[in-house]
């Protein structure tokens, strides 16, 4: 990754900012402070965005999805940066977060980076559940493990297949890393007897 780029990456809080500038020292951020948004923060992120590029990069939870979703209403042409619940887990106690992945995690998720599509899908909901995706005994973890083929995280079923249709992932792309996730899946079963 560059040293220096043309971006502002909003984060939850410090702690993401003091791991993202010690492994990149020239990244500029703004913290949300939490889940509580305010519409003064959203005022400034439109500003810098007249002049910088906006990269959401917030926790793989619900908050994180929660401010996500806020940002990117009011900053549309935001790209999105996401590192996966494993990546975001915290070595001893506390909560998922940006501010626990390693260097090669917060890397990928920056050079990843994935932008709303205007274009409509090819694909519905019953393709999605065809796929497995949802109303499965193993739904949840194929889609874990799709979101983390595709780069885009993790999600819950609806916010999942939103994501999808948002970014613009095609059918092919989305059969691709389903087959390409049960793969892994089968080969790992094996693996265990």
């Amino acid at each position: 990754m560059q040293k220096n780029f043309n971006a502002v990456v909003v984060v939850e809080g410090k702690d993401d900012t003091i791991r993202l500038k010690q492994f990149f020292p020239g990244i500029e951020t703004v913290e949300t402070n939490g889940s509580a948004v305010s519409d003064v923060f959203l005022e400034k992120l439109k500003k810098l965005a007249q002049t910088r590029e906006i990269i959401v990069f917030t926790d793989p939870d619900v908050n994180g999805e929660r401010i996500r979703r806020i940002v990117t209403e009011a900053i549309p042409n935001a790209k999105q940066a996401f590192i996966t619940r494993k990546e975001g887990e915290p070595a001893g106690a506390g909560s998922l977060g940006v501010e626990h992945a390693s260097k090669e995690a917060l890397e990928r998720a920056l050079t990843e980076l994935h932008a709303v599509e205007a274009a409509e899908p090819d694909f519905d909901y019953s393709d999605y559940i065809d796929l497995g995706l949802a109303l499965g005994k193993t739904s949840r973890k194929l889609r874990e493990a799709v979101g983390i083929k595709l780069g885009i995280g993790y999600a819950n079923s609806k916010r999942f297949y939103e994501r999808l249709r948002t970014y613009g992932i095609s059918y092919q792309q989305l059969a691709r890393a389903v087959k390409e996730a049960e793969n892994v899946q089968s080969d790992s079963n094996r693996d265990a007897r």
